[in-house]
């Protein structure tokens, strides 16, 4: 009788004394995955444990964690862009007072990474 693995088209090799099921995982090709990929796989692996090993075992998790990272750094981008436009943050600033442009900057900068991370990547 044959098992459910070899009724699918699984096939085994022998390994000393066992029949050791052949597995192969899908090219999931060359992925760069930036840092709110990577955040958001820590929190996949530990909170969302059931939609990692699904995306694991499909072979999608790479191309999902790209797409995900993509984003989040656009969003970041238009959210930092809005915050200049609202609050007056022009070039001219950054010619005049650089030290100040770059506090603002920075302060934009992080407050779009909290929303983002909240809304993307830890959810």
């Amino acid at each position: 009788m044959k098992s459910l693995f070899e009724q699918f088209g699984g096939t085994y090799r022998k390994e000393s004394d066992y029949a050791v099921p052949n597995l192969e995982t899908p090219d999931t090709g060359n992925f760069e995955i930036g840092i709110y990929g990577q955040r958001h796989l820590y929190f996949l692996q530990h909170y969302l444990r059931i939609t990692y090993i699904n995306l694991l075992t499909s072979g999608k998790l790479n191309e999902y964690l790209v797409e995900i990272d993509s984003q989040a750094q656009e969003h970041v981008f238009r959210i930092v862009e809005q915050m200049k436009q609202a609050q007056g943050i022009t070039e001219q600033l950054k010619e005049n007072n650089p030290i100040k442009w770059t506090g603002i900057m920075n302060c934009a900068r992080q407050q779009a990474e909290e929303i983002v991370l909240k809304e993307m990547i830890y959810s």
